[in-house]
């Protein structure tokens, strides 16, 4: 059974993972015809066709290798001028370029090409692809937090700790030896509900916590509902030595770099974790803030990339926040399937997954370089900028750039993203990073 759940978190994500690039392509897709550009092929993956059918003048298909997709449009680039034979490596690879490109613009469709509409229609068509990413990205957040909910700590007690363990202990069980927790000693049971503390009513378990942590060798009387009676307990919270946090929940460290500690009151109780539906906007801050977190990587991508070919060739743990290939988001989906966790937890985390693989998606395109969707939006600002200044300066409008002259940079580039995936597939097969150990 732990099998077949595994191989099912797999087939989530492929299954979200194709889905994902069909609604990028569908992003470039749907602006490009309705701006009238003649798209000739809309393809899932690359390699050799598996299948396709032609409707109209597009022809749909699959291909092998499903790790993307693409539209072929007419004319992404200005036809070439008549010239003699190329001398050079790099001449040969823009000659093939423009001819592959000139081959795009078929005859009587001379206008219905992409290098010639307006900058901004140029654009939002390669902006579709990664917008669509974005917008998948916060349906599914949106979905988890404003329709299933985000895990907060309820004030129901999951679980009383039985003893208090020494410090920096090993020790796993107590033993008779060991004193009880403040909560076992006051009575507290599994279930109970938290209702007030100090005469405090409490909604949250962090109001508690806040109250408890406060009153170190402090008796506190404590209301609990425990099968609808309310019941009285006394707590005295051990004090427990604790790092002390800023705002934003980091350790503050001395004039040394050695972490602040202050004293707290412990009690020794667990909250039970329930879903609480968060307001329709959530979804959108998930999304934002997990851009944030692709756009920090993309930035340390070298360093990144660096510890991962480390981590493969030594004993080093690979970082657990570094980048995955398509076998590492496998992997990690196949272990959160088989998870002994509930059906429910389970889905919520593969959701998360494939949320934030679109963010990925949506980010990286935006790179601004060929031949990534960014660097096409950047080629179309600069054909606007380079129209802008003729028009200003009243000189003739001048000839569309002719982005094939970036073929041998985009080459470098491609065979730079074919490394990069090969490196990080290999650490991906041979030192995966693993969710349970």
């Amino acid at each position: 059974m732990e099998i077949l759940l595994y191989l099912g978190g797999i087939l989530f994500m492929l299954v979200g993972l194709g889905v994902s690039i069909g609604l990028h392509e569908v992003g470039h897709l749907v602006p490009a015809k309705l701006f009238g550009v003649r798209v000739g092929q809309y393809m899932i993956g690359f390699g050799p066709r598996v299948w396709s059918k032609r409707f109209g003048e597009t022809e749909y298909g699959f291909k092998a290798l499903p790790l993307g997709g693409f539209i072929s449009m007419s004319g992404m680039y200005p036809p070439s001028s008549k010239t003699g034979p190329a001398k050079g490596v790099f001449a040969s690879l823009v000659q093939d370029a423009r001819s592959a490109n000139d081959e795009t613009i078929a005859d009587g469709d001379e206008k219905r090409v992409f290098y010639r509409l307006p900058v901004w229609k140029r654009i939002i068509v390669m902006l579709g692809g990664p917008v669509m990413n974005l917008l998948l990205a916060i349906f599914i957040f949106t979905l988890m937090a404003s329709d299933i909910g985000v895990q907060q700590a309820s004030t129901t007690v999951s679980s009383v700790s039985e003893c208090m363990l020494p410090a920096g202990s090993t020790q796993q069980e107590c033993t008779p030896a060991d004193p009880a927790s403040p909560a076992a000693a006051a009575g507290f049971e599994p279930g109970d509900v938290l209702v007030s503390l100090d005469g405090q009513s409490v909604q949250t378990f962090a109001d508690a916590s806040a109250i408890i942590q406060a009153s170190p060798n402090e008796a506190i009387d404590v209301v609990v509902q425990r099968d609808d009676t309310e019941v009285l307990l006394s707590l005295t919270p051990e004090p427990a030595e604790r790092a002390q946090l800023d705002a934003n929940g980091q350790v503050v460290t001395d004039a040394d770099g050695e972490p602040v500690t202050h004293t707290v009151g412990y009690a020794g109780i667990t909250a039970q974790l329930e879903y609480v539906q968060q307001p329709i906007g959530t979804g959108t801050d998930l999304a934002m803030q997990q851009a944030g977190a692709v756009t920090s990587l993309i930035v340390h991508l070298p360093e990144k990339l660096w510890d991962v070919g480390t981590a493969l060739f030594t004993d080093q743990e690979r970082d657990p926040n570094g980048p995955l290939s398509v076998v590492g988001v496998g992997r990690i989906a196949g272990e959160v399937a088989a998870a002994d966790a509930s059906v429910l937890n389970r889905l919520v985390v593969l959701m998360n997954l494939l949320a934030a693989l679109n963010i990925a998606l949506f980010v990286f395109n935006l790179v601004p370089l060929l031949p990534l969707d960014g660097g096409h939006i950047v080629v179309a600002l600069w054909d606007g900028i380079r129209r802008f200044w003729a028009k200003l300066t009243r000189r003739p409008e001048p000839r569309p750039v002719d982005a094939t002259r970036l073929v041998p940079l985009t080459i470098v580039v491609a065979v730079l993203l074919i490394g990069m995936g090969a490196l990080l597939l290999m650490a991906d097969i041979f030192k995966p990073m693993r969710l349970f150990g």
